[in-house]
């Protein structure tokens, strides 16, 4: 059964010239596709700009999709009118990456929480403070805390407040923008810790956006690698963390720090920078940059197919041998 389906999704921002010269796109989401199913995380990973922040926000209607479909428990969320999309907004929230900005300075706690039971009117009168008061002790807060304001708290309690947000409506999916990254390392696995729980008690699904595989390593049970746009590798998340078959997964692992000493990787520094995604290269994305042994003519000019390799799906022309191939001496380069 899925509860989210994702078909084609691509979501282009016009871009000005110079002078009021017309200027191509940014392509920030190419043809991305993926499920989700009831109680599931699904991580999406990637280093900043390469659009998944676009994805998340995108699915929700947050900001209008340039193409594809997007079911949601059976609806299909791109044709919902504004009216029915507020209904269903109910059961789809997200948890924002930055807990200062997310949270307004002028509510209360309280207010903020009880804003979204106000609008679906899911509660009133003392119902309110009620439910309030027991959101904020579910995710770890004082429920005397509902009548302070945001500047009061620590990061980590704020995102605890921002969680409290999102739960107030009920919803079944959850969109988590990288919502550890600007938190401390002891109150990330707090936060992460309190996610796997809610998850657990609330039946509740993922989209969990980071650039951090040992992040997402703790909470996804699938992993969906994003380069430029584009989805270039996606499976169960231990099989793709043990035997990654595209290039740019094998890359991003290099940067997870190993606590073992006699089990340290060599870091792999891939050259030069993202490509511009208003001009993004022709055949495969990653050719640029790319270090596979087996790179040729093929990379530059026909787009791998996202297809199954040894148990993930990858998006590389010689996915097959990326591990032997890489597990040659200068088969990457490496600091």
């Amino acid at each position: 059964m899925t509860l989210l389906q994702v078909r084609d999704l691509v979501k282009h921002y016009p871009a000005g010239g110079l002078f009021g010269a017309s200027a191509p796109p940014v392509q920030a989401v190419q043809g991305v596709s993926f499920e989700v199913g009831p109680g599931e995380t699904l991580g999406l990973v990637g280093e900043s700009g390469c659009g998944k922040s676009s994805v998340g926000r995108t699915i929700l209607r947050l900001q209008e999709p340039t193409a594809g479909a997007v079911t949601f428990e059976g609806a299909d969320l791109f044709s919902l009118d504004r009216t029915a999309l507020r209904k269903m907004r109910r059961r789809m929230q997200i948890i924002f990456q930055d807990p200062y900005s997310s949270l307004n300075p002028r509510m209360t706690v309280g207010a903020a929480v009880a804003e979204g039971m106000q609008i679906h009117r899911l509660a009133a009168g003392k119902e309110i403070g009620r439910r309030v008061g027991a959101l904020l002790e579910e995710v770890g807060l004082d429920p005397g805390y509902a009548g302070r304001y945001p500047h009061e708290f620590s990061g980590g309690q704020r995102q605890r407040i921002g969680i409290a947000r999102a739960l107030a409506v009920e919803p079944s999916f959850i969109v988590c923008d990288e919502p550890v990254s600007a938190l401390d390392v002891s109150v990330q696995a707090q936060v992460l810790n309190l996610l796997a729980d809610l998850q657990r008690e609330r039946g509740l699904s993922y989209l969990f956006i980071a650039h951090d595989l040992a992040v997402v390593r703790q909470i996804a049970q699938r992993v969906a690698v994003m380069y430029l746009g584009r989805i270039v590798e996606e499976g169960p998340t231990e099989t793709l963390l043990q035997a990654p078959r595209h290039p740019y997964t094998v890359a991003l692992l290099s940067a997870v720090p190993e606590p073992d000493p006699a089990r340290q990787r060599d870091r792999i520094v891939l050259r030069g920078d993202l490509p511009s995604p208003s001009r993004p290269p022709s055949g495969c994305p990653f050719h640029p940059r790319c270090f596979h042994p087996r790179r040729d003519e093929r990379c530059r000019t026909e787009p791998p197919a996202l297809r199954p390799v040894g148990g993930t799906l990858a998006a590389c022309h010689y996915a097959e041998t990326t591990q032997a191939d890489l597990a040659r001496p200068n088969s990457a380069t490496s600091s």
